[in-house]
């Protein structure tokens, strides 16, 4: 009889420690919740990087929207002048013409661009014999423009947007002789290598430009290796038509 009164005590004091062993329980497992989370915040180096790219390209698609041009329509004025054997035969003139570049985006653009200019044709042999003449040169080209990055650069020189130019062009000569005693000259065309260089002034908030580009063509004409030779007496001259062009432009363009 005296067992009994002693395990009903016991009974009761193991459930009035059941809600605090609970309780105990609860905060463990709290804790181990909150250690789990603070782990997977920590950097990982083998974590997949996918998402922070897409975030910058959404930032670099947005600056565009913003700040960029998306087609640009222009027109060029200026001179071209030649190199070797033709810089001596060719004047330098004035050449014109226009151009159209469409953005990739803010450093990248692709341009059609068609150039023309007439020049005065002469040459003159040893002895003294000259023939004179016009020469016409259209280009038609597609070149790639890369516009330099100018943020670690001096605030001037980043307002004039510096860039650089390469591609093809088709070159078209049409030489008019007024002599019949030289022949082999008519309509000819050849491709060539366009290099250069440019910049770029904006004006009216970025609605228009000014700007100013130096190109060197390296053009290889069909007869360029054939000695020039008057028709009567058959008089060599020495003269190959050989040599490159270049051009020097002022540029006025309209941002779409």
């Amino acid at each position: 009889m005296i067992k009994i009164p002693f395990v009903g005590a016991a009974i009761l004091v193991v459930l009035s420690l059941v809600p605090a062993l609970a309780a105990a329980a609860d905060d463990r497992l709290g804790g181990t919740r909150v250690a789990q989370f603070d782990a997977e915040d920590t950097y990982d180096p083998f974590a997949d990087y996918s998402e922070f790219d897409e975030a910058q390209e959404e930032e670099a698609d947005i600056n565009f929207f913003r700040n960029g041009r998306f087609v640009t329509i222009g027109f060029t004025g200026g001179f071209r002048g030649f190199t070797g054997s033709l810089g001596e035969m060719y004047t330098f003139e004035p050449a014109f013409g226009l151009y159209l570049s469409y953005f990739f985006d803010l450093r990248f653009a692709l341009q059609f661009s068609f150039l023309t200019s007439d020049h005065t044709f002469s040459i003159r042999s040893p002895s003294g014999q000259s023939a004179r003449g016009s020469v016409g040169i259209t280009s038609f080209g597609l070149d790639m423009k890369f516009y330099v990055n100018t943020q670690n650069v001096t605030k001037g020189l980043a307002k004039l947007n510096p860039y650089l130019i390469g591609g093809f062009s088709r070159v078209d000569r049409t030489t008019t002789i007024n002599s019949e005693d030289i022949q082999g000259f008519g309509k000819e065309g050849a491709m060539a290598v366009n290099l250069g260089a440019g910049i770029e002034l904006p004006m009216m908030r970025n609605k228009m430009y000014f700007g100013a580009q130096g190109m060197y063509q390296l053009v290889n004409f069909a007869n360029e290796n054939t000695e020039i030779v008057f028709n009567q007496g058959g008089e060599r001259t020495g003269k190959y038509p050989n040599g490159d062009t270049y051009t020097l432009l002022g540029i006025i363009g309209i941002n779409f």
